[in-house]
C-alpha cells in the first residue's frame, strides 16, 4: 500500500505531503457536455429561460466550485488559484463546457478544472430544468494537464 500516495504505511487515508516539492506553473483543462432538447438549447441561447441567464450563472458557479474544490473532495489541497475560466460552446443538441484552472504551486489543478466543469454543467441543468427535465450530463473528463513533476499530458483524440 505504500505506493498509493493517499494512504500511509498502515493503509489509512492521508493528505499527500507536498512541502518538499518545487512550485511550478500548472494548468489543467476539463470538459463535459449536457445534451438537451432543441427547445432548451434555443431558450439558453436566446436568454429566455425562466430562471435567467443560464450561462452567466453556470460560469460563476464553475469558478466558485474550482475555488472550493478542497472543501468538496477529500484529501485535495486547498490551492491559491491564479485563474479559472469556464467557457461554453453550443453543439448539436448539446452544450459543451470547457474549464481551465491554473496556478504556480506544488500540486496540480486537475481536480479544480474537473470540479468547475461538473458544477457548471449541474448549474445549466438546474437553470434549464423547467424547459427540459431529461437533460443528460456526460463525458466529464480531463483533456489536458501541463506542468509538475509528471510533465504534460493530453487526452487521446
Amino acid at each position: 500500500m505504500a505506493d498509493l500516495t493517499h494512504l500511509d504505511a498502515d493503509g489509512h487515508a492521508r493528505m499527500v505531503d507536498v512541502g518538499g516539492k518545487a512550485a511550478t506553473a500548472r494548468v489543467a483543462v476539463a470538459t463535459g457536455r449536457i445534451t438537451m432538447s432543441a427547445a432548451a438549447l434555443t431558450a439558453i441561447r436566446d436568454g429566455t429561460v425562466p430562471k435567467g441567464d443560464v450561462l452567466a450563472a453556470a460560469r460563476i458557479a464553475g469558478i466558485m466550485a474550482a475555488k472550493k474544490t478542497a472543501d468538496l473532495i477529500p484529501l485535495c489541497h486547498p490551492l491559491a488559484l491564479d485563474a479559472v475560466t469556464v467557457n461554453f460552446e453550443i453543439e448539436a443538441a448539446a452544450m459543451r463546457v470547457t474549464a481551465t484552472a491554473s496556478l504556480t504551486g506544488k500540486t496540480g489543478v486537475e481536480m479544480e478544472a474537473l470540479t468547475a466543469a461538473s458544477v457548471a454543467l449541474l448549474t445549466v441543468y438546474d437553470m434549464a430544468k423547467a424547459v427540459d427535465k431529461g437533460m443528460v450530463i456526460e463525458g466529464v473528463r480531463l483533456i489536458e494537464k501541463r506542468g509538475g513533476k509528471s510533465g504534460d499530458w493530453f487526452a487521446p483524440a
